[in-house]
């Protein structure tokens, strides 16, 4: 029987209706462009499945939602940082930065291959041979369907997670009336040497490195389909020419700012 207290709700009020928001992490992985190549900067992007409830079709950044599991202090014995340089990053993400760390690391992970982590001689983790890719690649999709975890990875491998090699970015909020909302923590992290990444081939069906400027032309042609948090982001790293400038940038940054966008009435 309907409430006659309730004032009845047309579709436009029932769009903005308050939804629960999901913690999210994603990492933007950069590295040097080819020799060739007339941009300094290309960025691994992957291409989500058109049956995704999300973002379907689009290419993102690596990135999902932070679980649980993620926050447990654990972790602090299996992270090498973040470091006093990253004092204002810790500071701008909040108490429950270890999360977000430890969930930018384990979903780019899960969705990219690509694991930022330090091997036991303190040097970034390659994949040294096939045998060793293949066995990661095994690890990555246990991971993901809950077989092990990230820090089970991390002790069977003598890893520790390079917190101090990934830095905060920005932060970027769903608005109110989208049907899935997120409060996403945008990180940066430069690619690890001999880790090419790939899809995952289940929620992602395609992947590429390629240069924020060749991406955003082709978005324009609309030949590559860009939720508009991914556009600006990759807007805003056009201004850096190399590896080396974007990086000093992360590190020298005091300024971590929040995006709250708004749907048009």
């Amino acid at each position: 029987m309907e409430n006659p207290g309730l004032p009845e709700m047309n579709n436009n009020t029932r769009q903005r209706m308050v939804r629960r928001i999901s913690p999210a992490a994603t990492v933007i992985i950069a590295r040097e462009a080819d020799v060739d190549s007339e941009d300094g900067l290309e960025i691994f992007m992957l291409r989500r499945t058109s049956k995704a409830s999300f973002a379907a079709d689009m290419y993102v950044f690596p990135g999902g939602r932070v679980e649980g599991d993620d926050h447990l202090h654990s972790y602090d014995d299996l992270r090498e940082g973040p470091n006093p340089a990253q004092a204002a990053q810790q500071a701008a993400i909040g108490n429950e930065w270890r999360g977000f760390w430890v969930a930018a690391i384990r979903e780019c992970f899960e969705e990219s291959g690509l694991l930022l982590a330090y091997d036991s001689n303190g040097k970034l983790f390659e994949y040294e041979n096939d045998a060793t890719a293949e066995k990661f690649n095994r690890w990555r999709h246990d991971i993901h369907e809950g077989r092990c975890s990230l820090a089970d990875v991390c002790q069977n491998a003598s890893l520790k997670l390079a917190v101090d090699h990934v830095h905060y970015f920005n932060r970027w909020i769903t608005p109110q009336g989208r049907p899935r909302r997120f409060d996403t923590r945008f990180f940066i992290a430069e690619a690890p040497m001999n880790q090419r990444g790939e899809h995952d081939q289940k929620e992602t069906v395609d992947s590429l490195w390629i240069s924020p400027n060749d991406a955003l032309k082709l978005h324009a042609e609309k030949k590559f389909g860009l939720m508009a948090v991914t556009r600006i982001q990759l807007e805003s790293l056009l201004e850096f020419k190399n590896l080396a400038s974007l990086s000093k940038a992360r590190l020298d940054a005091r300024d971590f700012p929040v995006f709250r966008p708004v749907l048009p009435a």
